[in-house]
């Protein structure tokens, strides 16, 4: 069956009738962690960031809005928006199989978006994670560059912390969204293809790992003790996110076998809290460095544009 057919990315059901379709055991659709996995990201980034951070970016109140906004795209899924749901959709997953026929990727969207038209493909079936997450991060360093020089010039900087406090929640989502291995596939909610260890080929996987598994499972707690120390994430972003995307591709094949054990049915096992807790700590540790690393970076002198050089 097709994606359209299945619409697995075409989330934003409402939780009864996700719940009724989980019961009746129909395709459904299913977002990234579900908010409580996105919550869980975006708190635990945003409550570690480092000291040095500007004092407003780790406020209490600046910790919630970046929680509440975990889940914030999720919430432009709706059939309410179909235009804004259709735009935006592809920016949730990467198919690695297939973007690797582009492979090296290019950096820019478009450059992309080009070289897969003129091979005749359709990049919604692709996916544009990896764009998407570099746009928002660079919005986020924008925004942190534009702090300092207001801070420095004494003027008012609540605007400014305000969009930055967005940026940094809105990226969280993306990001949490590369922490799960199904949304780096093919294999994203049933196995396709050849099938040598007898994985599930029926769609109730993706939602049930990502949403019911750890709605009523996973806690912060938990997650944090799983938690990177914080760093500044070292040379170009887009080549350093690629590098995490492909790092987590590499669970797909043991989200699929812990979910044969029965490992994401009702408490599962010691193995697929841990397995699923470690998931949420790569995302949340990813999400600190990143938005730590706009900050440092945005420190940097701005290049002189091409068409100003000369004169």
């Amino acid at each position: 069956m097709s994606r359209s057919n299945l619409s697995p990315r075409s989330y934003r059901l409402t939780l009864a009738l996700t719940g009724a379709l989980c019961l009746a055991g129909a395709p459904r659709a299913a977002h990234a962690w579900g908010a409580a996995g996105h919550r869980i990201i975006n708190q635990l980034a945003a409550s570690t960031l480092p000291v040095s951070v500007p004092a407003f970016l780790r406020s209490p109140a600046a910790i919630d809005e970046i929680t509440y906004l975990g889940p914030e795209p999720d919430r432009w899924r709706s059939p309410a928006e179909p235009e804004l749901d259709a735009a935006q959709a592809p920016e949730h997953f990467i198919d690695l199989e297939l973007a690797d026929k582009f492979a090296p990727l290019p950096h820019k969207r478009f450059d992309f978006l080009a070289e897969v038209y003129a091979a005749h493909e359709d990049p919604t079936k692709i996916g544009l994670q990896p764009w998407q997450t570099d746009e928002v991060w660079e919005r986020l360093k924008s925004a942190m560059r534009d702090y300092r020089h207001l801070k420095a010039e004494g003027q008012d900087t609540m605007p400014v912390e305000q969009a930055i406090i967005f940026y940094a929640g809105w990226l969280g989502h993306y990001v949490g969204d590369g922490s799960q291995p199904l949304h780096t596939t093919i294999e994203y909610n049933g196995w396709v293809g050849p099938n040598p260890h007898g994985y599930t080929t029926g769609h109730q996987i993706h939602y049930q790992f990502e949403s019911v598994f750890v709605s009523a499972n996973i806690h912060a707690p938990q997650v944090e003790a799983d938690m990177t120390p914080v760093k500044a994430i070292q040379g170009d972003m887009f080549d350093a996110y690629m590098a995490y995307l492909r790092h987590t591709h590499t669970y797909v094949d043991e989200v699929y076998q812990l979910y044969k054990e029965g490992g994401f049915a009702g408490a599962g096992t010691p193995q697929s809290r841990q397995f699923t807790a470690q998931r949420l700590a790569f995302g949340a540790s990813m999400l600190r460095d990143m938005i730590y690393t706009a900050w440092l970076d945005s420190a940097q002198p701005v290049p002189v544009p091409q068409y100003l050089k000369g004169k």
